[in-house]
């Protein structure tokens, strides 16, 4: 699967001559840039199997590098850099170390699910994002990313009361994330949704905020989903060849 784009080159890897002559022919300047040759001898043969474990990874083996998720990318379309079908590529053949060169960027997947509508083999590539922001992490290659810390706040409170409350999930994201309470755009989100909301639901949230709202029962539920999420975790840190106690 060869890449060709120019832009996918990295700089340090071009170089031209200002006099530079080939069999008698001048090839100065421009017409003198060349690809420094690479050769690959510390890339990673797990790597597409590792993100495969993970929830949202399973598909990644049916991408055939048509271009579709990056084309139709919400982020691409503002950084060029993000480049979903570039990286699936990268996975697929085993280059840890050019993928680790993206590492920051890549948790930046908004979610909005244009790749996985635009996607003709139903890679998912939304869900290969995730998983390989997931992964990055549990390699220990970035610390967790800003929308996995939502994610799992959002899912630990499922996981606990089988309800969510609103108010709770960002009081807890901004924690997690040592981010202050009181913000100017929630200050005036909140001033215009008072304006319109309903008492009785105005009631009704901030009751929810006071006492915990909780599925009835629910302790069986919970038991559950807990082992089940435990016994997950395990297995995809088995198949990365990580501790499988660590990080639980």
């Amino acid at each position: 699967m060869p890449i060709h784009e120019k832009s996918l080159i990295r700089p340090e890897n071009l170089h031209s001559h200002e006099e530079l002559e080939i069999e008698g022919v001048d090839v100065s300047g421009h017409w003198s840039t060349f690809i420094e040759s690479r050769v690959i001898t510390d890339y990673n043969e797990q790597m597409e199997e590792e993100i495969a474990a993970l929830p949202g990874g399973e598909n990644i083996h049916r991408c055939w590098q048509c271009g579709s998720c990056t084309n139709s990318c919400t982020v691409h379309a503002v950084n060029p850099d993000f480049n979903p079908r570039y990286w699936i590529y990268l996975i697929r053949t085993g280059m840890e170390d050019e993928l680790l060169r993206d590492k920051d960027i890549i948790w930046r997947c908004v979610s909005c699910n244009k790749c996985t509508y635009a996607c003709p083999r139903d890679v998912v590539p939304e869900a290969v994002m995730k998983a390989t922001a997931h992964w990055l992490e549990l390699k220990g290659h970035t610390e967790p990313s800003p929308s996995m810390q939502f994610d799992e706040e959002f899912s630990s409170q499922v996981f606990e009361t089988g309800k969510i409350e609103e108010s709770r999930v960002i009081r807890g994201f901004f924690a997690r994330t040592g981010q202050p309470l009181m913000q100017e755009w929630l200050i005036e989100m909140g001033k215009r949704i008072a304006r319109k909301l309903p008492i009785k639901m105005g009631i009704a949230m901030g009751l929810g905020f006071l006492f915990r709202p909780r599925t009835s029962n629910w302790g069986g539920a919970k038991a559950a989903i807990n082992e089940y999420v435990k016994e997950q975790k395990a297995a995809q840190r088995k198949a990365l060849g990580l501790n499988s106690g660590a990080g639980d």
